[in-house]
């Protein structure tokens, strides 16, 4: 799968990079809000990106208006300030040992600047494990870009809200967690907590393993008091590697838990105890 940049450097885990993207000015957000967002496809009109990024704009963007471009038109527009633009990267990190790669998706602002990392960065989730089609992430996607469109509204209501130091503000929705379910895939588990008997041990609130299409579903119907987790790791077991967790609310599209680990033989990739226990604290 052929992406736009190797490595652009991105809000949610810029602690891992060494270099640091420009968060957007105040000006900037303010252009940023009456912008048309480009979606950048991949070249090839088959690709899995393509084909489920199109069908989520149409039904969950609603922040500005926007439009589909190749890669080509995006080397013209993304020089004007009057264009936004969502793509598709491929991303490493200096520290990760096992050499993976992630696909991130990236929402940035346009500026007459001549590299692409130098465009102001709105907001980067990771997406999947990169180095191969992956499929994973298509179904939840739609929780993705409504996040996304959160995100960016808080920092246009207050523009004081970017930059590394509000990395963890997120995590200030923690306590709420309890109140709502997670729904989770089994194989977004880690061993140790991939049944709901393990699960109760460790958590009292509650967890249902669930399928993709339940998954979708609860996106789809805004379900309320509820939570997805997107679980995003590298390709196999890698040790070394690193495992980013998030829970993204189906009904209000908060996020309410973002956390990373490095896999190891005691840390394997997927959502941990560690994780429920931090939940758990707040019992």
């Amino acid at each position: 799968m052929k992406k736009v940049i190797a490595v652009l450097p991105l809000l949610l885990v810029s602690g891992f990079m060494a270099a640091q993207a420009p968060f957007p000015t105040k000006n900037e957000i303010s252009q940023f809000s009456t912008s048309t967002t480009c979606v950048v496809l991949e070249d090839d009109p088959f690709a899995p990106f393509n084909v489920f990024i199109k069908a989520a704009m149409k039904e969950f963007w609603t922040l500005t208006p926007f439009e589909f471009i190749d890669q080509e038109e995006f080397e013209v527009r993304m020089k004007k300030s009057d264009y936004s633009f969502i793509m598709l990267t491929e991303t490493t990190f200096d520290k990760d040992k096992s050499g993976s790669a992630f696909n991130f998706i990236n929402l940035v602002q346009g500026k007459y600047v001549n590299r692409i990392s130098a465009l102001p960065e709105i907001c980067a989730i990771p997406l999947s494990s990169g180095g191969e089609d992956d499929l994973d992430y298509g179904y939840k996607l739609g929780a993705i870009l409504l996040f996304m469109q959160k995100h960016a509204g808080l920092i246009m209501e207050d523009p004081s809200k970017t930059g590394r130091r509000y990395l963890k503000f997120y995590n200030e929705n923690i306590p709420a967690v309890l109140s709502r379910r997670i729904l989770v895939k089994k194989e977004d588990l880690s061993p140790a907590i991939d049944d709901p008997e393990k699960i109760k041990a460790i958590y009292s609130g509650k967890v249902e393993i669930v399928t993709e299409e339940d998954i979708v579903k609860a996106i789809g119907e805004r379900t309320p008091g509820t939570v997805i987790l997107h679980k995003v790791g590298p390709s196999g077991e890698a040790e070394g590697g690193y495992c980013f967790k998030m829970l993204i609310g189906t009904d209000d599209s908060n996020m309410y838990y973002y956390n990373s680990h490095t896999i190891t033989k005691d840390d394997p990739d997927g959502l941990l105890p560690a994780d429920l226990k931090r939940l758990a604290r707040f019992d």
